[in-house]
């Protein structure tokens, strides 16, 4: 349940909402109807092929990208500890929207531990703190956008009814962190306006180009990993970012590209309907077991 923040304090920011570093975790069971819907629509293909354009969207909040950029938390660099960031980030996607109570309340102390350590210094071009409520909330908003992106994209549209019952289970990805729940969005709607609004604030300059071009090319693997699937992801990746985030990084991506993207996004839906619910889930399921495992031996989480 959520509690009262232990530090409380404003930065600087658009709406200047407060550093928290309470524990905001909504104390809220999955429900059968959000399995459900989860469980017919939720691949773990997609979070692999789209998981490096969803960082994207989330660091082009320049207080975002350039704490993950100048982050001393070596342990969390995708660039140093790929295989451990793939797992934590699994994890953690895993966790918030299947998992129960306990499981969030565990994974959201583990990772509060890492984000600690982030706040920019006096050399920052921007400030940032991890704690702060208004830039989890763009992150967990990238990461809705993203579920449910995939969702129709591989499997057709959702229902009136369906779209709500997703969004309210969405909102586990913020409230697992800081985001308090009366924050989260009541309609999609309320979401679509934020989202156009947060839109606004993207700015990638040229260093946090660069990164995301390593990124989206899955340089975080060797080098004969990375040049032989490099161009396919980095095109896969391309697919899943918005106009204005391709406009920005200068990705020309013609009607044919989105054809395609569209084709294969569709011929993977059709595949993953046919495979049998544990399958499909899958990385993300077998993640949430290993951080299952960890947390009863003693291990660090993240």
């Amino acid at each position: 349940m959520s509690a009262e923040p232990s530090e409380y304090r404003f930065i600087s920011g658009d709406s200047r909402l407060a550093v928290d570093q309470g524990d905001p975790w909504s104390d809220d069971d999955v429900t059968d109807e959000e399995l459900r819907l989860l469980n017919s629509r939720f691949d773990g293909v997609s979070a692999a092929l789209a998981g490096s354009a969803n960082v994207v969207m989330q660091l082009s909040w320049p207080e975002i990208g350039y704490g993950v950029m100048e982050s001393t938390v070596d342990s969390g660099n995708i660039f140093k500890h790929p295989v451990k960031r793939a797992r934590t980030t699994l994890s953690y996607i895993a966790i918030a929207l299947f998992g129960t109570v306990e499981e969030r309340q565990a994974y959201g102390t583990a990772v509060n531990t890492s984000h600690r350590q982030v706040r920019s210094g006096p050399q920052s071009p921007v400030k940032y703190n991890a704690f702060n409520r208004e830039l989890q909330l763009w992150v967990a908003s990238c990461l809705y956008y993203g579920v449910r992106d995939s969702f129709i994209r591989m499997h057709g549209p959702l229902s009136d009814r369906e779209e709500a019952v997703l969004l309210q289970a969405c909102g586990r990805l913020g409230t697992t962190l800081q985001v308090h729940r009366d924050q989260w969005f009541t309609s999609l709607e309320e979401f679509t306006e934020y989202w156009e609004s947060g839109l606004r604030r993207v700015h990638i300059d040229q260093r946090t180009a660069r990164y995301f071009d390593d990124l989206m090319r899955a340089k975080f693997f060797p080098k004969p990993i990375s040049f032989v699937l490099g161009p396919f992801l980095y095109w896969a990746n391309a697919g899943f970012l918005p106009p204005v985030f391709r406009e920005q990084l200068g990705i020309t991506w013609s009607q044919r590209d989105q054809a395609r993207h569209d084709r294969m996004m569709r011929i993977l839906g059709v595949i993953g309907r046919r495979l049998p619910v544990i399958v499909r889930r899958f990385p993300n399921n077998a993640m949430r077991t290993s951080t299952n495992v960890r947390r009863k031996l003693g291990r660090p989480l993240v």
